[in-house]
């Protein structure tokens, strides 16, 4: 994470959402937010994201729609990786998820790797109408766990969810691997209709802003307590030195 001492702009565009909007969302967001331009550059706190998963499985497209509101049906199939930027203000303050779409082709499979280290969070996306590319999850985790942080955030995306008729993986399957594995957030989505798209990387946002509040207010207490002891030693030197003086 980063970061850097927001600036005034003026004339930006902005997009306000109402959070009692978000149907089919499982994990609501609870801040009030606002959606900032992709290409907006002031910030006061950034992540790293990855999306990682088989081949096809619109991990681009879900991402694109997340962040242009955009759908392209023929998206061509991601070669090495694509950037994204996600940016929204929360709590008056602008949080930046820098994404890193990732290909899924054995080709790339140790550039990929790459790109876990550092990472806050990780979004690993399979397809509702493929039971292969839900099965191969075990491998991408492996992996992941194998690269990144051993404090890195897991999400687990069931992407075309618009393919109901042609569902070979139930919600109920992913939800119980998403227990079995310890995997905190677990979404079906869609990029074709931008069921959850957003909400997606709003939790994300949400969940590193939260931890990393947590943090600062843990090195602010041990700072604190350090400088407590610090304090009581030189009182202590003190007393020890006017006892070492007397008065006779």
């Amino acid at each position: 994470m980063s970061e850097q001492q927001p600036q005034q702009s003026s004339d930006v565009k902005t997009e306000q959402t109402s959070n009692d909007t978000k149907k089919d969302n499982p994990y609501p967001i609870k801040y009030e937010y606002e959606l900032l331009p992709e290409d907006y550059t002031n910030f006061d706190i950034s992540f790293k994201l990855i999306v990682i998963g088989d081949s096809g499985v619109g991990k681009s497209s879900l991402t694109n729609n997340a962040v242009k509101n955009v759908f392209e049906e023929s998206y061509n199939a991601t070669v090495g990786f694509e950037f994204f930027t996600f940016n929204v203000r929360m709590c008056g303050k602008v949080v930046k998820l820098q994404i890193w779409d990732t290909c899924g082709q054995e080709l790339y499979r140790s550039l990929i790797t790459n790109f876990y280290r550092n990472s806050s969070l990780a979004v690993i996306v399979y397809a509702i109408n493929s039971k292969e590319t839900f099965e191969n999850i075990e491998m991408w985790l492996r992996e992941l766990r194998t690269h990144s942080s051993p404090d890195i955030k897991i999400y687990l995306i069931g992407n075309k969810a618009d393919l109901e008729k042609e569902r070979e993986v139930t919600k109920e399957s992913a939800e119980e691997y998403c227990k079995l594995n310890k995997i905190p957030i677990f979404m079906e989505a869609s990029a074709k209709t931008g069921l959850n798209a957003q909400n997606i990387f709003l939790k994300a946002a949400e969940m590193l802003y939260d931890d990393y509040n947590l943090y600062q207010s843990k090195k602010k207490d041990e700072d604190d307590f350090e400088s407590g002891k610090d304090e009581n030693k030189k009182l202590g030197d003190t007393d020890s030195d006017n006892k070492k003086g007397g008065c006779c």
